[in-house]
């Protein structure tokens, strides 16, 4: 395929940034998307230009380290992270918009990398549980029901690619911070900070400056985990619950 690439191009946090246009051909349907990325830089650097910058790591649709804004589409046009959508899914002839995360959470570090570091002091406010110095307990000393653990383990399926957060058009960080209260405050263990997890995570949420929530659902439509939209409605309760009961 030839494919015509608008890129976003930044060279730092405080430089103005622009679309470049890039022609691209010979791309095979069977590349993934940052396949054809890579191939793209290696032509960069052949002919001594900058190499486009952009997020990645396992490529395997699971440590959520890619990401982009794809013709307006947080990871393109397939529920999937960037790294696992393919070519296959454009057609020859194609001009394709490659934009960063558009979030005032998630700062621009250089073309298509935007810092995510807000993600991790949201989960380092409350992500934890409790444990005892020591051996590992026996693995079945707490019984959680299996209601339960389905829940928990549906919500730890987040990967904290910020998908949610570009593309939601308040830029608003409920459904991850959801996703991570909801996971450890269903299991028993999760227990004893249940009330001061959902304040702390939510209010560093909000410190952070993430947008508020309006449930439009654009969040869940792009969650390549699927994480559901009925998190947000828990956290809520959740930090209901936490107001009520902490002094």
């Amino acid at each position: 395929m030839k494919l015509t690439l608008r890129i976003w191009r930044q060279s730092g946090p405080e430089a103005e940034g622009g679309m470049t246009t890039y022609e691209l051909a010979d791309v095979s349907p069977d590349m993934s998307f940052l396949e054809m990325l890579d191939t793209l830089n290696e032509e960069l650097i052949l002919r001594g230009e900058e190499p486009v910058a952009f997020d990645h790591d396992c490529r395997e649709g699971i440590c959520g380290a890619c990401g982009v804004v794809i013709n307006g589409q947080a990871h393109g046009p397939e529920r999937t992270t960037t790294c696992q959508l393919h070519m296959r899914a454009f057609s020859d002839g194609d001009v394709i918009d490659v934009e960063p995360w558009r979030a005032a959470a998630f700062p621009v570090v250089k073309d298509l990398v935007v810092d995510r570091s807000s993600f991790d002091r949201v989960i380092a406010s409350g992500g934890y549980v409790t444990a005892p110095t020591g051996s590992a307990p026996e693995a079945h000393a707490t019984p959680v029901p299996k209601a339960a653990a389905d829940t928990a383990f549906e919500h730890a399926e987040c990967i904290g690619c910020g998908a949610c957060v570009a593309a939601c058009p308040n830029g608003s960080a409920m459904l991850f911070t959801s996703a991570k209260v909801v996971h450890l405050n269903t299991l028993p263990q999760g227990g004893p900070e249940r009330e001061s997890r959902v304040l702390d995570m939510v209010g560093t949420m909000d410190g952070e400056g993430f947008g508020g929530c309006t449930l439009t659902g654009e969040c869940t439509t792009v969650c390549p985990k699927g994480i559901p939209l009925t998190s947000i409605t828990t956290l809520n309760r959740e930090y209901l619950r936490a107001l009520r009961k902490t002094p």
